[in-house]
């Protein structure tokens, strides 16, 4: 049973959107402590960054030439991951540490690797300011989650 919370919790983590901002809830809803769902959240959410900041782009230019209504949500997405490079572009790291770190709906891993590599930014500076956005973001979510169900619960 742990082991299953555990991967469930890691795999919410990292669909887009609900990333460990759901993921983390999910684990205590299924019983998991604090510390093993934080890092399985967190893990979890951390696993596609790589990836997406080395190959998005490439990903990006083939759906684009694949038709217009792809290449039409590709377009859309490169002007949100620009519309938050300006973050970026002011306070360069740590505005991207500050962008994953916020726990809201248009922030997250997903998004600071999507503007990282929209920006061109190398791997081995991307991926740590991205790491501890999330953990971050994990400890927020982590204290209103255990914290509303201690107060509340």
């Amino acid at each position: 049973m742990l082991i299953k919370a555990l991967l469930l919790t890691a795999a919410v983590a990292m669909v887009p959107v609900i990333e460990l901002r759901g993921a983390i809830p999910i684990g205590m809803a299924n019983g998991l402590p604090f510390w093993p769902a934080f890092l399985a959240g967190v893990v979890g959410n951390l696993i596609p960054v790589p990836f997406l900041i080395l190959f998005v782009r490439k990903v990006f230019a083939f759906l684009k030439k694949k038709s217009k209504r792809l290449s039409a949500f590709v377009e859309k997405l490169e002007k949100r991951a620009e519309s938050k490079s300006e973050l970026i572009h002011r306070y360069e790291l740590i505005g991207l540490t500050i962008l994953v770190a916020i726990p809201l709906p248009g922030t997250g891993a997903w998004t600071g690797a999507l503007v990282a590599a929209m920006m061109d930014l190398r791997m081995k500076s991307a991926f740590p300011a991205i790491a501890l956005g999330v953990v971050i973001a994990g400890v927020i979510v982590s204290v209103i989650s255990y914290g509303a169900a201690t107060l509340f619960g």
